[in-house]
């Protein structure tokens, strides 16, 4: 395993996290194959671990907490998110951040969180949704600070709306947000254009989140592909949505190197850049953590092949459907 420079932490982080999504809002999730599976990361160099309240209510936090005090001898960061209070994903411009982060619920959640990791301190707190219209309201910030001079939380980062990776600029500018969440991958390049620069300036962790583009990079989807009622993605890969990333996935296999699969090359391709400090696929079975922590070996994809992934970029906006 490789780490990176977590920006102005300092934090050497493994440039493949964890990300603990599945655990709520997915199907097919076992919580004793997923705790193998966290466990077998650990084994194998993993120390980033991505998670958030509003994962089966805290229960992943649990989960990861429980895998902290597994590993004392080792140092892994707890990365978790405060919720919107309005419970609305993602917000929207004309959310006020009276109704979706009040100073007083940014406290309330933090201890919940705190809580549920078993934890003194948090190592890196995030908002799961953000609007830079708030970047200058003092109240978020004031009870940031307060909650950091109380040693509670350690770092502070933003996870920006699916396909507004812009909306957080202002944001980062105030000097208060160390870490910035982001889509970020073959398709979804928009990151490169103002966001990555500005982390590089400000020197701001970058965690890119949705590697394999909720699923359609592994290769795997059709356009008969369906999910269970109850699994978010059934309201997320509509037919428009569907058949569009699967054509989108189609013309990307062609372009997968010979020995390689597709996931290795969309890892391979965000891993290429060094603008990303880490990337954080969702691992539920340990062949899945052990495929994917292999990737961090150093050797990022050709100058050629990169090139050419460039013009597979796909800009989206946000939609009813997008979530």
């Amino acid at each position: 395993m490789n780490y990176r420079t977590f920006g102005r932490t300092g934090w050497k982080i493994s440039e493949i996290g964890y990300g603990m999504w599945g655990l709520a809002g997915w199907t097919g999730s076992d919580k004793e194959e997923v705790l193998r599976a966290l466990q077998r990361s650990v084994e194998l160099g993993c120390n980033f671990f991505d998670t958030a309240w509003a994962y089966g209510d805290g229960v992943s936090e649990e989960i990861l907490g429980q895998l902290l005090k597994q590993n004392p001898d080792k140092k892994l960061y707890a990365a978790t998110k405060i919720p919107p209070k309005n419970r609305k994903w993602p917000s929207k411009p004309d959310f006020s951040i009276d109704d979706v982060f009040p100073a007083d619920y940014i406290v309330e959640y933090t201890e919940k969180s705190l809580k549920n990791l078993g934890v003194e301190t948090i190592d890196l707190q995030q908002f799961h949704v953000w609007e830079d219209g708030w970047a200058e309201r003092e109240e978020w910030q004031r009870a940031i600070e307060q909650l950091t001079e109380q040693g509670k939380v350690t770092a502070w980062g933003v996870s920006v709306n699916r396909w507004e990776p812009t909306n957080c600029l202002n944001t980062l500018r105030t000097g208060k947000i160390d870490a910035v969440q982001v889509i970020y991958n073959i398709f979804d390049q928009n990151p490169e254009d103002e966001l990555f620069p500005l982390c590089r300036e400000q020197n701001i962790g970058v965690i890119a989140r949705v590697p394999f583009d909720e699923g359609t990079l592994t290769g795997t989807f059709t356009k008969e592909t369906t999910f269970p009622d109850n699994d978010w993605r059934s309201t997320y890969f509509v037919p428009e949505n569907l058949n569009s990333s699967v054509e989108h996935a189609n013309a990307l296999k062609p372009l997968v190197p010979q020995g390689m699969t597709m996931p290795e090359m969309a890892l391979r391709f965000i891993l290429s850049n060094p603008d990303v400090h880490t990337t954080i696929p969702g691992m539920r079975q340990i062949r899945n953590v052990e495929a994917n922590t292999a990737v961090s070996d150093g050797r990022g994809l050709l100058p050629e092949l990169l090139q050419e992934l460039k013009g597979h970029r796909w800009d989206r906006t946000p939609t009813e459907w997008s979530q």
